[in-house]
This record gives structure tokens, sequence and C-alpha cells, in this order.
């Protein structure tokens, strides 16, 4: 069965960073769920607004798009997947087994990767919807993203190997 590998967390735990690493060091294509909110979205949250499960229906519907074009056995997705809403949609509404990544790293330590990020429409001034929002699921594996990529990666390659096929 194709695998889905589903890096999750609130905004600065290293989605983008850790999936880009891990894509370039498995050669698993890489979906960067940033990329698929539609423009009010981005707009909404620019302008310090948290989304709601509704707001992320279109934006759900475009990333089950983008990865059912995904031809590769594994693949990799960045997205927060704050809430069971999304978290359900991902794991019904691809035909792969999904597994869940939360990159685990402490509130202050988000907070202060937030304040030097200049370069992403989530401002720092969200993060408490998104922790607030935050449900990790039970089966999640966690990995603490406070160390040096390549250590992250490792961990999570051989979290993934040793994590039972559900």
């Amino acid at each position: 069965m194709q695998k889905l590998i589903v890096l999750m967390g609130p905004s600065g735990c290293g989605k983008s960073t850790i999936g880009a690493a891990l894509s370039r060091h498995s050669g698993w294509p890489m979906v960067e769920g940033d990329d698929y909110h539609p423009q009010a979205n981005k707009d909404k949250m620019a302008a310090g607004t948290a989304l709601t499960d509704n707001d992320r229906k279109e934006w759900l519907a475009n990333l089950k798009t983008a990865i059912a074009r995904l031809d590769h056995d594994t693949a990799i997705l960045a997205c927060s997947a704050l809430t069971p809403y999304v978290q359900s949609a991902l794991k019904t509404g691809t035909s792969r087994l999904v597994k869940f990544v939360f990159l685990d790293v402490p509130e202050d330590d988000l907070s202060q990767r937030l304040k030097i990020r200049t370069d992403h429409f989530m401002p720092s001034s969200l993060l408490s919807s998104q922790l607030d929002a935050l449900d990790v699921p039970k089966e999640a594996i966690r990995i603490s993203a406070n160390n040096p990529v390549h250590q992250i990666i490792d961990n999570v390659l051989t979290a993934l190997e040793n994590s039972p096929e559900n």
C-alpha cells in the first residue's frame, strides 16, 4: 500500500524544512501544504484571523488532488493537520496509509522562530490559536524538532521503520 507521511504541527515547528530535507534524503516527493491554500485563506491568516475547519474544505480538496497525482509509493505532506477534521480528511480522502509525524517544539521556541520569520503569511499572533486547535492523534509519531535537521531526519526514519502498519 502507498504511504503518506504527514509532517504535522503548528506554524514554526519545521514542517517545510524537515519535509524538504527528508525528500532530498529519501527521494520521496513532498507536497507543501501551504502552497494549496486558496488566497482567501492566506489573506485571512495574514490579517490575524484563525482558520476554521469550514475554511479548510477547499484547501483539503486541493491537497487530495495533489496527493492523488503522486505516483511514488511513499510521499511526504508538510501540513499543520491541527484538527481531527483535517486528520480524518487526510486518512479517508486518500488511497494511502497515512502516518502522522508530530514535530514537537516547545511554545517559547515556536514563538521565537515565528518572530524572526518574515517570508510567510502566517503571523506569530496566530500561534496561540494554532496551539489551542492542536489535537495530536494518539497514533502519531512524536519527534523533538529542536535538534539539528539531520538528526530529526534520522529520528523520523527510525521511528517510521519501527512503527506498526495501521
